[in-house]
């Protein structure tokens, strides 16, 4: 789904072989590691790992981002909110996905229609973005929201298995 009201068509299965996989892996552990050393890691010139990574990036199949504290940036207050939907559950999930606060969003399955993660600087930002924002957006029926009270373990390096 983006954010420009279209929908994204299935995500279709790219074959990787264990080289392209190596390198995801190897950029998973360390996002700045060098082409060239991730080249002798997995057998390849800088220029032929340059190339994979520009193909697999271009293709949607990885990002190379800084992933960052909230709390050291000023934002104190995490929360994963779960929204009931009346109606098109897709067209809610755009809207939220349009937010700022907003970090993620998953349609699911199970007493919520929609998971959405937000990132606010405190309580009372938190308390706008819901009732000005989140419950303003045609659809939602009701929400629940879960405050993050410490955050124990998030890691993107579960590699490609």
């Amino acid at each position: 789904m983006t954010t420009t009201g279209k929908t994204k068509p299935a995500a279709k299965s790219l074959h990787l072989d264990a080289v392209s996989k190596a390198i995801i892996e190897q950029l998973q552990t360390d996002g700045r590691r060098s082409y060239a050393e991730i080249g002798k890691a997995v057998g390849l010139s800088e220029a032929a790992v340059r190339q994979r990574v520009q193909k697999l990036t271009e293709s949607g199949v990885m990002q190379v981002v800084a992933v960052t504290d909230p709390m050291q940036l000023g934002f104190f207050r995490q929360a994963m909110i779960g929204v009931r939907v009346s109606g098109d559950t897709t067209l809610v999930a755009e809207a939220l996905g349009a937010l700022a606060a907003v970090d993620y969003v998953v349609l699911t399955a199970g007493s919520f229609d929609i998971l959405a993660e937000v990132v606010c600087e405190n309580d009372d930002d938190l308390i706008d973005l819901l009732n000005k924002q989140i419950r303003a957006i045609d659809g939602v029926q009701s929400t629940e929201t879960f405050v993050y009270l410490k955050l124990f373990k998030q890691l993107y390096n579960w590699g490609t298995r």
